[in-house]
């Protein structure tokens, strides 16, 4: 009589034992994919960066204004019509920045007429001021 030492199971019965195949199939692949990416991620390309100097002044803006009645300001003195375009190309040779604040009481074609110069004299750094209040939070 032959024993054998494997416990005898009936053919009814689950197998109870783990596929492990599966298992180390996807851990293969998953040593396959950090073996392929870790040595690109560790790659150093060098790159000479720009040092930066010292921080220059920040610019004081100009502002121009334009009163309910028409009336231009240029940082808070009064000004006329003929004076705006030479301090319009000052500006620009400084490459400065320009602030426009229209009242609310202003007139739309004045306001859209000074803008025109403003745009016309190459201003490119140009800020409205004061429309806070069409905010929409």
């Amino acid at each position: 009589m032959r024993r054998s030492l494997a416990p005898t199971r009936s053919a009814d019965e689950p197998i109870s034992a783990l596929n492990t195949t599966p298992l180390i199939d996807v851990l293969l692949v998953l040593l396959i994919m950090l073996i392929v990416t870790i040595p690109s991620a560790m790659h150093k390309l060098p790159v000479d960066l720009p040092q930066g100097g010292p921080n220059p002044a920040p610019e004081l803006p100009h502002r121009l204004d334009i009163a309910a009645n028409g009336a231009l300001a240029w940082d808070g003195r009064a000004i006329t019509d003929a004076e705006l375009p030479a301090l319009l190309a000052s500006t620009v040779a400084t490459s400065g920045v320009l602030q426009f604040k229209a009242d609310d009481a202003a007139r739309y074609e004045r306001f859209a007429t000074v803008l025109t110069q403003v745009k016309r004299s190459g201003v490119t750094r140009l800020g409205f001021v004061g429309n806070e209040s069409m905010r929409f939070d």
